[in-house]
């Protein structure tokens, strides 16, 4: 029986590697995570999730106190300090990835920072440009050249996607990756894109007092909700001041002075917009491209690594968790898919399986834009039979008091029976909302159980009672949940 030199090693310190890596040593496999980033942590702490999210959180404390006069308090004129702004986000970002640095270095598993790629299916190779060998021997890490595993997870994560457009190239632009970074604001900024990433952003830099314009390819910003949430957050954006175009194609891109100038076509005819900067927000790439994963017999399309519901990649060793493979680049996925890629390698008699019926996406615009299980767009492509019923914000008591007027939530459900198939929220605290939905969804709850469940008054969350009230009237009560068929998607 061959020896090798690790039962796992996993591929990359995020936040799906880590996941895999603590759920295998905790089934009592040897393991290695092999770290290749600068940094440790991973995309969601250091670059995504929680950057982004300090900085949204003091562009809305500052909105908030420049409307304060609505609630009869004057606060005066507002200023700020975009240096503390940024100095509070790096310090809490340190805190972060300094805790997670712990983890990893906490003796579970082995950790060893390198590049890797594959030499034949069961040996990786080590490449320590990051530093010498000898100097990461001395800080306790390995002087290995190659290592050999039994099995793999591969966690790589993603980078930013190249530009569509050589011009643009010339010209230079800031991704999101610089945008966290930034020391100083520019007067005015070109966001292209119309998804999380461009909408966060265009939001945060207006609030901030940037002139923000924003150019999206399809025909509304964020495409992947229904279009009615799209709708609703071009007219926030609008109000705030941001320039929107929807239905662009990039045509080119020059710069003139101190001002970049992009060009694209828009319902036949050529409009050209200019900013100090332009932000290039338009998707991202799996880190794949370095793997040799040829070598290990991995298929990929698209440079996404190919899995089957278990994780499991073409070579039966090798699983994958992470933007590296997706389907959705949401950090609560890459866990789920981490902790299952392990659980079935340390557990191959009984294989757990990826379900997505309980896809939860939010984006932390303000109002924010969350949703569940499926959309109308999700449900009618797939020709899952629904009903649908939703109910605003401005007409909801405690979203009146709040003066958070925009907006709506709406429920899926199956016309036979009840049984929630989805839920969408566009509007204060949706993130946090949409989480009685997940719960409901969970339990494979009905609109006539939502709807009979007690909700305190006034609250936010007991809006989801109208929406489940109207599609109880239509649908004929269901027995037990307990007695419910699932719903196979």
């Amino acid at each position: 029986m061959k020896r090798y030199d690790f039962d796992v090693a996993v591929l990359g310190g995020g936040s799906g590697g880590y996941a895999a890596a603590r759920t295998a040593a905790d089934a009592g496999l040897k393991t290695v995570v092999i770290e290749g980033g600068r940094e440790i942590g991973g995309l969601c702490i250091l670059r995504g999730c929680m950057p982004t999210k300090a900085m949204l959180y003091a562009a809305e404390v500052k909105h908030l106190a420049e409307h304060a006069e609505t609630w009869g308090v004057r606060a005066g004129k507002v200023t700020f300090d975009f240096a503390k702004v940024m100095a509070r986000k790096n310090a809490q970002i340190k805190d972060f990835a300094g805790f997670r640095a712990q983890q990893l270095n906490a003796g579970k598993f082995k950790f060893i920072r390198a590049n890797a790629s594959f030499a034949d299916a069961h040996t990786v190779e080590l490449n320590c440009s990051l530093r010498p060998l000898a100097e990461i021997n001395r800080a306790g890490g390995s002087t290995l050249q190659r290592i050999t595993a039994k099995h793999f997870v591969i966690a790589t994560g993603s980078s930013v996607a190249p530009s569509p457009l050589p011009a643009l190239d010339d010209v230079g632009f800031i991704t999101s990756d610089d945008a966290v970074a930034l020391k100083n604001l520019p007067k005015s900024l070109i966001v292209l894109g119309g998804g999380a990433i461009a909408c966060e952003f265009a939001q945060f830099f207006a609030r901030f007092g940037v002139q923000v314009t924003l150019v999206q390819r399809s025909g509304h910003i964020l495409k992947e909700f229904d279009a009615d949430a799209g709708i609703e957050i071009e007219k926030v954006f609008r109000r705030e001041g941001i320039k929107i175009f929807t239905n662009t194609k990039l045509l080119d891109a020059k710069r003139k002075g101190k001002l970049k100038t992009v060009s694209f076509e828009q319902n036949g005819r050529r409009v050209s917009a200019s900013a100090e900067e332009i932000l290039f927000a338009l998707g991202r790439i799996p880190n794949t491209a370095s793997l040799d994963l040829e070598n290990a017999g991995v298929k990929t399309e698209n440079g996404r690594i190919v899995t089957n519901n278990k994780m499991q990649t073409s070579a039966q060793h090798i699983f994958a968790a992470g933007d590296c493979t997706g389907p959705h680049e949401i950090v609560h996925i890459a866990v789920t898919q981490g902790e299952i890629g392990a659980h079935n390698i340390a557990n191959p008699k009984s294989q757990r399986r990826m379900d997505h019926r309980l896809l939860i996406s939010v984006v932390f615009t303000g109002p924010q834009v969350a949703f569940v299980g499926l959309t109308e767009k999700a449900a009618a492509a797939r020709k899952i039979p629904f009903l649908a019923a939703s109910y605003p914000f401005n007409d909801h008591g405690k979203s009146l008091i709040m003066e958070a007027k925009d907006g709506f939530v709406k429920l899926l459900a199956n016309p036979k029976n009840g049984e929630i198939l989805g839920g969408a929220c566009v509007g204060p605290v949706g993130g946090e909302l949409i989480h009685e939905i997940v719960a409901a969804m969970a339990r494979r709850m009905t609109v006539h159980e939502l709807a009979a469940m007690p909700h305190y008054h006034p609250t936010l969350a007991e809006i989801w009672t109208y929406p489940a009230e109207e599609l109880a009237e239509q649908i004929q009560p269901a027995s037990p949940v307990t007695s419910l068929k699932p719903v196979l998607w």
